[in-house]
C-alpha cells in the first residue's frame, strides 16, 4: 500500500529543491505528482515537469468531469490563477509511493479523497528575509518581473501558513529548511519512518 508525501511550505521556502532531492533519492523510490495551473509558464518551466499548464476553459471542462481532486484560487495581480490537483488515472497509491507539493488547504482536501493514514505531510520552515531574497532573485531572473504578485504571495503566506492553519491540520512536525542538507537528512528519516 502506497502513501502520498505533503510538501508544503511558505513561497521560497525551498519546496523545489526539496522536492527534487527526494524525488532523486533512491531509497525512497517516490515517484511525482504533476499539478495543474492555469497561470502563464515561466522561463526555464517545461510542459509536463512543474505543471501541467492549461486555461480557464481547460479547467472548468476538468471541473465538469469531477476530475479535481483539490483545488486552489490566487486572485493574482494578472488576474485569477487556478493550481489543482487532477484525478487524470496516474496516480496509484496501490503500488507506488508519490511527492507532490502544496498548501494547508491542498493537503486536507487531498487527505480527506485518499485517506488521513495515506498523506505525509511535510511542512518546510524558513526565516522571512532569507525567503524574501530567494524570491526577489528568482523573479529578477524571469524575462517579465511579476514583483506585485511576488509581494502578493509573500504577504498572503501569513495567512495561509498561520499556527492556528497549521494545529487545525494536525501538522505537528515542522522541517527547519536552513541547511539543506541537514533538513534533507531529517525529512528522509520522517518519510522512512512513516512509509
Amino acid at each position: 500500500m502506497g502513501k502520498m508525501i505533503y510538501l508544503m511550505g511558505k513561497s521560497s521556502s525551498g519546496k523545489d529543491t526539496i522536492y527534487k532531492h527526494l524525488l532523486d533519492w533512491d531509497a525512497g523510490k517516490l515517484k511525482k505528482i504533476v499539478l495543474y495551473t492555469t497561470r502563464p509558464i515561466r522561463k526555464g518551466e517545461i510542459e509536463g515537469e512543474e505543471y501541467y499548464f492549461t486555461d480557464e476553459a481547460g479547467y472548468r471542462e476538468m471541473e465538469a468531469r469531477g476530475q479535481i481532486i483539490e483545488a486552489r484560487a490566487y486572485h493574482t495581480y494578472h488576474g485569477q490563477w487556478h493550481y489543482f490537483t487532477v484525478d487524470d488515472g496516474k496516480i496509484d497509491l496501490e503500488h507506488n509511493n508519490y511527492l507532490v507539493i502544496g498548501t494547508i488547504e491542498s493537503y486536507l482536501k487531498t487527505a480527506e479523497y485518499f485517506g488521513k493514514e495515506k498523506v505525509i505531510p511535510i511542512l518546510l520552515e524558513l526565516n522571512d528575509g532569507v525567503r524574501l531574497k530567494r524570491a526577489l532573485e528568482r523573479e529578477m531572473r524571469q524575462e517579465n518581473p511579476r514583483y506585485h504578485e511576488m509581494c502578493r504571495r509573500f504577504l498572503a503566506d501569513e495567512e495561509d501558513f498561520s499556527e492556528e492553519k497549521i494545529k487545525h491540520a494536525g501538522i505537528e512536525k515542522k522541517f527547519a529548511n536552513e541547511h539543506l542538507s541537514k533538513c534533507l537528512k531529517e525529512i528522509k528519516l520522517y518519510i522512512q519512518a512513516n512509509l
